[in-house]
């Protein structure tokens, strides 16, 4: 283990770029941060390429996890460090930075997956992937004009479970394709005047659920290449739900 004592350091300032998609994918890294994100990450058998923390930190997850904190990527760091690098109002003091990791080619030869096209909200992305992750589905595929999955608001909303099922960042029209390609429905949730009611679909033991920009909506080409368009019927006045609250309740349709 190395201490660091100043936010000048490179190893320092090079983590807190990571705060930003462009040092990100310059690096190949992302930084999660939290002792539940840590062990989640350790459960998942993710190898980390540095860990950083206070005393006090370190020496919880000593106590926790298998991690030899005596380790030479491990760095104590003090307080100053923490506030240079938290992305949160109240930190635990403990960051961990790992390697972004994405799979070129994707079967998708069975399952149950969710297609987010164009969704903007950190918050809506990572309840939706938590969402999935509870109700079994095997993964979620975001399209490139998504949110940053490795955002660090994104990467808190999943409390874990960006580490228990398969995310991949890919074009919705290649995805789509091949889905249909393996005889998989994909089903885009829209408000259209050929939509039907969710509850004329019977769950399914594979599927894709495309969820759209929550403004805009699906996109016409992504919308057009579906099999079916379907939508959850408005009893009272409001004019719509919220992106997530909409994609749980069809999640668990389905599930």
């Amino acid at each position: 283990m190395e201490q660091i004592s100043s936010v000048d350091n490179k190893l320092v300032k090079d983590l807190a770029k990571l705060k930003q998609k462009k040092y990100r994918e310059q690096a190949g890294l992302y930084l999660i941060e939290g002792f539940h994100l840590i062990a989640e990450a350790l459960k998942s058998k993710r190898k980390y390429v540095y860990l950083l923390g206070t005393s006090e930190a370190l020496d919880q997850v000593a106590k926790t996890t298998d991690i030899d904190i005596s380790n030479k990527n491990v760095y104590l760091i003090n307080n100053a460090i923490v506030r240079h690098l938290t992305s949160t109002q109240n930190s635990q003091g403990i960051f961990m930075a790992l390697k972004i990791s994405q799979p070129k080619n994707y079967a998708f030869s069975y399952g149950k997956w969710v297609l987010l096209d164009g969704l903007a909200d950190p918050g809506n992305v990572g309840t939706i992937i938590r969402t999935a992750d509870a109700a079994g589905f095997d993964g979620v595929v975001l399209a490139p004009n998504c949110v940053d999955l490795y955002n660090p608001k994104t990467q808190r909303a999943m409390q874990g479970s960006q580490f228990h099922l398969s995310l991949i960042v890919q074009d919705l029209l290649e995805t789509i394709g091949i889905l249909e390609n393996n005889a998989i429905p994909v089903y885009a949730s829209m408000l259209d005047q050929t939509a039907k009611k969710l509850a004329d679909f019977n769950p399914q033991p594979q599927l894709g659920l495309v969820i759209g920009n929550e403004a805009h909506g699906i996109s016409e080409p992504v919308a057009n290449s579906c099999n079916e368009k379907l939508y959850i019927p408005i009893k009272g006045q409001a004019e719509s739900l919220n992106a997530a609250v909409a994609a749980g309740i069809m999640i668990y349709h389905f599930a």
